[in-house]
């Protein structure tokens, strides 16, 4: 009995020496602000470097197989996300990435600047015409040129070029596009995205004052998911949940409204309402879905 007593005070002893120095400070190279380690998503080491390295790739949920025949009904229908609800803002912020989070646009700039996600023309929702690399890189960056004195006689004024980079604080709208269908051989009605549009601001390069709204570019929303699921977002009662950005939109976990329905005209809803008659059409569309549902059962 001494000698295991005797044992474990000397283990003891050794383990405190390792672990700090005279002076009392911890000599662990690693320094972190959370009580553990934090392996469940990969993407939490490194966001920068995650993107060429498919072994870190945490992978999503995978679809419920579905046959085309199972797809009794179905309806397409377009979506905005406003970042300015509240409810929206772990998708917004925050506006410069931390080591633990960065904002979904930020994710998705940095995945096409490193070739591993394709963008696709912001006029065209169908993903048939994909941007160059080179485009997509250099998305929202633009040169201008001011006059500036010469410091050396006889002090002519010269050209300066100025590069203007993109701020994706300006991106305050996200668009989705999904359809909602009818599975028979579940019976359940199910949602799949199908894309994703970040929507920029339109800044004056002279007065900074916003004169529209801008879409950027569409990603096909199931290239995406493997990127999503790696990364870890902000979640509002519980700092040790575990949510990535694709549990988010799993659960849908955010605030939106419809602007646009599946028809034959290939119109919004603003082409042919107005005012408050537009948010009126837009729920209309909304309980049309719910209440097809509802409408196969009978009790």
């Amino acid at each position: 009995m001494r000698t295991i007593i005797l044992t474990l005070s000397a283990l003891l002893t050794v383990t405190g020496l390792k672990a700090q120095t005279y002076d009392g400070v911890y000599e662990d190279p690693q320094r972190t602000y959370n009580i553990t380690d934090r392996n469940n998503i990969p993407g939490d080491q490194d966001y920068f470097s995650l993107y060429h390295k498919d072994n870190l790739y945490k992978p999503p949920v995978p679809y419920t197989y579905l046959r085309e025949a199972d797809v009794m009904w179905s309806r397409m229908v377009w979506r905005k996300l406003d970042m300015r609800e509240k409810m929206n803002h772990p998708i917004y912020y925050p506006l410069e990435a931390t080591k633990e989070r960065i904002s979904l646009v930020q994710l998705i700039l940095n995945a096409m600047n490193e070739g591993s996600l394709t963008a696709y023309d912001a006029m065209n929702d169908e993903f048939t015409t994909p941007l160059s690399w080179t485009s997509a890189r250099n998305y929202g960056t633009w040169t201008d040129t001011i006059w500036v004195e010469n410091p050396d006689p006889p002090y002519d004024l010269e050209p300066k070029p100025v590069v203007h980079t993109f701020d994706p604080a300006t991106v305050k709208e996200f668009r989705i596009k999904e359809v909602w269908f009818f599975d028979k051989q579940r019976s359940v009605l199910d949602v799949r995205i199908v894309g994703i549009c970040p929507v920029a601001e339109n800044l004056d390069p002279v007065t900074g004052e916003v004169r529209g709204m801008t879409p950027m570019f569409w990603i096909y929303f199931p290239e995406l998911r493997n990127l999503l699921s790696s990364t870890r977002v902000f979640t509002r009662f519980n700092g040790s949940t575990e949510m990535t950005y694709d549990d988010l939109f799993w659960k849908r976990m955010f605030s939106s409204y419809i602007y646009k329905v599946q028809n034959v005209y290939d119109r919004k809803i603003t082409d042919y309402t107005t005012g408050i008659n537009t948010m009126l059409e837009s729920e209309k569309v909304k309980e049309d879905i719910f209440n097809f549902e509802m409408d196969l059962w009978e009790y």
